[in-house]
């Protein structure tokens, strides 16, 4: 079987959630088939193995209405989309497409990057689920990355085309890493995310007031002003909290290792990529209870009110015995096996299979 994969949406410098599947599920997908690779630069090749590849246009382009065409015209019989925007006139080739998430219907700010013109466009769509709901019929069948959006997907009637999950997962870490004991010493918690209001970052500020002792650690670039508004909130309620305002890969590796938890107090969340980072390091995670951070957790994480910075507090607090922080690492590190590329790379392969 040959597919042609998407892999426009790789990011040239630094992944985003979109690039980062996609460059994990086409390097786990072509150890199990031949794939070619649709660029519309280059140097997305840089970023995954060594492959066969075809460079079209750009996919935000008004071109996209017609690579269909170009597709039929090179022979394409199975062609998979990280996306749900993947243009499909006249094709005449199986085609998977993807929804990652339904987040920003709940959530519907645009990225502040974004163009004004953009911005407003934006929040039209996700307005309505109509427009999601042509977008999806046109594919022949449609992956999403989690058990919990393929309920929402239903619940909603997005599609009338199969749903199959393949799940997001992180990168593979070489061996076990399970650590010997609980971390001794500066005792940090570590929270990976943006700061946007429903990620709820002020639950985890108002619980440190509780948790003397501990340092917590915002490892992402912050915005100013957004700053300025989390900050108002430490010296309101006092406790130990660092902005490292972003990290390189290895310092997050680093980071994550030396601490005694990754926390989370998200109010929604699409998945939840940190929460499997921490896990296949054997580092537990204590994040607000979600249903995704439940299905992604398991029985591994433990959860918190995701109101109460004192709820959070007094949870973080259950794993300074170190006998339930060693139980809380071995059960986090097989949790964290669920996710895998290898495992995602098999369920894109059993959707082409299937009829």
């Amino acid at each position: 079987m040959t597919i042609y994969f998407d892999a426009r949406f790789i990011r040239i410098d630094h992944h985003d959630g979109i690039s980062r599947f996609s460059a994990g599920l086409f390097s786990a997908l072509q150890k199990k088939t031949e794939l070619i690779a649709i660029v519309s630069d280059p140097r997305q090749l840089e970023k995954i193995p060594p492959c066969k590849s075809v460079l079209l246009n750009d996919p935000t382009k008004a071109s996209e209405l017609f690579i269909a065409l170009r597709l039929n015209r090179l022979g394409a019989q199975q062609v998979f989309s990280p996306m749900q925007t993947m243009g499909s006139l006249g094709r005449k080739y199986r085609l998977v497409l993807t929804l990652h998430d339904l987040i920003y219907y709940r959530h519907p700010a645009p990225p502040p990057s974004f163009s004004p013109l953009i911005r407003a466009v934006w929040r039209l769509y996700h307005l309505v689920y109509w427009p999601q709901r042509l977008l999806l019929n046109r594919a022949d069948a449609v992956a999403t990355v989690s058990e919990t959006t393929k309920k929402l997907m239903l619940e909603h009637r997005l599609t009338k085309r199969p749903i199959s999950v393949v799940y997001n997962a992180a990168e593979q870490i070489d061996g076990e890493v399970l650590p010997k004991q609980r971390p001794k010493g500066q005792q940090t918690l570590v929270y990976m995310g943006s700061f946007m209001d429903y990620k709820n970052v002020e639950t985890l500020i108002s619980g440190m007031a509780d948790l003397p002792g501990y340092e917590l650690l915002l490892l992402s670039r912050v915005a100013p002003q957004r700053k300025a508004e989390l900050e108002s909130g430490i010296s309101k309620n006092g406790g130990s909290v660092q902005f490292l305002n972003g990290v390189s890969d290895e310092e997050y590796a680093k980071l994550i290792e030396s601490s005694v938890a990754l926390v989370h107090a998200s109010q929604d969340e699409g998945f939840g990529i940190p929460l499997v980072e921490s896990m296949a390091r054997g580092v537990p995670v204590v994040v607000s209870d979600i249903d995704i951070f439940k299905e992604i957790g398991g029985d591994a994480a433990t959860y918190f009110d995701q109101n109460s910075g004192a709820d959070f507090a007094k949870k973080v607090k259950q794993l300074e015995d170190d006998f339930a922080w060693s139980t809380k690492s071995k059960a986090s590190l097989e949790q964290a096996k669920k996710f895998s590329w290898n495992n995602s790379a098999d369920a894109l392969l059993k959707i082409f299979s299937s009829k």
